[in-house]
């Protein structure tokens, strides 16, 4: 007796799950530019890796002997699978079939793909396209009863955050749960014309007095990457699932693992002679932030990300002689570098990622303080970078910081890690102080001011007399400083120190857990 039968029954199942919700819905979905859940695995994930669990569940449609006459796969796929040599969790909606709702799915998968992720300690990339796991009104009437919404298995989404990293993509329109997946991760993108995010679609939002407002103008990417509910946007889908094996390759598989060092290709003693004249002399001009990070790190190795949000400060992640280190610098054309409240809100995550994946920390600074005025008062900038400056004195990594120019006030104080011997150093062109001496200098010679004669002159006497004794080598004489720099071997100095202390990382879980 032969099994043969059951094979090819097995074989019939697997070619209707291929078929996803068939031909017209699969040209559609090619029509609006976006390519099938099957399409996107294939693309993402390195070839011939990709292992299915579930591919035949489904609802099945039978004749009047029990013969299958057709299949609808659910409308979730997931496995494991490799990117770049690496194992890691894969999972994506399926919007051929009920746009991805939870009628058409078995809830099942979904919870098995973040429990696994979870207990094999892999990265998890999602691929989200539609509700993500949310019903519609037709679930009401076919399980003939309502019900309370709850939050089952997210307990595994958010513990995932603390044992690997997780990567969402929004390759479609996402509302409801799908959105609270894609925010909850460590990295999210969307692709620009093609998908849009929101709590909630045109027609809730309609029906609960908000007007007619279409999909784009609620979920647009440069509405989500602007306010960082998203961190990066895509120009296609190969875009983002680039950016997405970019983010990883820079971190381990899971906590239990160091981040990977790349091949070093290059000179980790290669002088920058751009930088000696990069920051002008005048403190009113500006310079590229950008140029400096891209000069010091090794040859493309920033990236980037968050760029369109909180955006006086860059945060990204780099490598100095091979070694991985998570980046973050003033970005002085805006606001002059002062931390806004959601620099700071960005910050927090660069922070949180690098003490749960075990990266070090380089700090540029070029930092003014806090923002100052009644926009920063609205929007509680004090407790948003008083959480930063927490942050950092939580990071359970080392950390070093180049101070390129200015570094004032609270804020200015993030050149170290509070309570660590951090290495420091500054450019002959450090400037610093509990505020700007341009900023307090009529209030502190108020008196002295008042009896001068020629007012002007003698405020530009107390400034000269000030200036020489703000000079950068003053502070080192007291060891306020520990290193004056020459700026073209800044490169030197930051891959010497990454070679030193990332032998002093140990691998395992942190105190805390990162929130999303």
């Amino acid at each position: 007796m032969s099994w043969k039968p059951e094979i090819d029954e097995l074989t019939k199942r697997q070619a209707f799950a291929r078929e996803l919700g068939g031909k017209e819905k699969v040209d559609k979905q090619h029509y609006y530019g976006k390519q099938t859940i099957r399409e996107r695995i294939a693309a993402v994930a390195d070839k011939g890796s990709f292992h299915e669990q579930g591919m035949i569940a489904g609802v099945g449609e039978y004749d009047d002997d029990g013969n299958l006459i057709k299949l609808t796969p659910s409308n979730f796929v997931f496995g494991a699978a490799e990117i770049d040599g690496r194992p890691v969790m894969l999972s994506g909606d399926d919007f051929t079939v009920r746009g991805g709702s939870a009628d058409a799915s078995i809830g099942a998968k979904r919870s098995r793909s973040e429990g696994l992720a979870l207990e094999l300690r892999l990265p998890h990339v999602r691929l989200v396209d539609g509700m993500g796991g949310g019903g519609s009104v037709k679930t009401i009437e076919r399980a003939g009863r309502t019900y309370i919404p709850e939050l089952r298995g997210w307990e595994d989404i958010v513990a995932h955050l603390g044992v690997a990293p997780s990567v969402s993509l929004a390759l479609g329109s996402v509302a409801g749960i799908g959105a609270a997946r894609i925010a909850t991760s460590h990295y999210s993108v969307i692709v620009r014309d093609t998908a849009q995010m929101m709590i909630a679609g045109p027609a809730l939002v309609e029906w609960a007095g908000g007007g007619q407002v279409p999909k784009e103008e609620l979920g647009h990417a440069r509405i989500h990457t602007s306010n960082g509910a998203i961190d990066d946007v895509a120009d296609s889908e190969e875009q983002a699932f680039a950016m997405a094996k970019r983010f990883l390759s820079y971190l381990p598989t899971n906590v239990d693992a160091l981040p990977p060092r790349a091949t070093p290709t290059d000179d980790p003693v290669r002088r920058c002679e751009r930088l000696i004249d990069i920051v002008p002399r005048n403190p009113k001009q500006t310079y590229r932030m950008r140029d400096i990070v891209n000069s010091v790190v090794d040859d493309a190795s920033f990236f980037e990300f968050g760029k369109d949000w909180g955006t006086s400060i860059i945060t990204g992640f780099a490598r100095f002689n091979g070694h991985p280190v998570a980046l973050f610098a003033e970005d002085v054309n805006v606001y002059g570098g002062g931390w806004m409240a959601d620099s700071c809100k960005k910050l927090v995550r660069l922070l949180d990622i690098a003490s749960t994946f075990h990266l070090p920390v380089v700090h540029l600074e070029d930092c003014p303080g806090f923002l100052i005025g009644k926009q920063a008062e609205a929007e509680a900038t004090i407790r948003a970078g008083s959480t930063a400056l927490a942050a950092l004195g939580q990071l359970s990594t080392p950390f070093c910081c180049v101070v390129i120019r200015k570094a004032f006030g609270v804020a200015g104080a993030g050149n170290t890690k509070p309570g660590s011997h951090s290495y420091r150093a500054a450019w002959p062109s450090g400037d610093w102080g509990s505020l700007p001496v341009e900023g307090g200098i009529e209030v502190a010679y108020k008196a002295e001011l008042a009896e001068a004669s020629d007012y002007d002159a003698h405020l530009a006497t107390i400034k000269e007399r000030l200036n020489r004794v703000r000079s950068p080598f003053r502070s080192a004489e007291h060891f306020e400083i520990e290193e004056i720099i020459d700026p073209r071997d800044t490169r030197t100095y930051l891959c010497r120190w990454a070679d030193l202390v990332t032998q002093t990382i140990t691998p395992g879980p942190v105190s805390f857990t990162f929130r999303p």
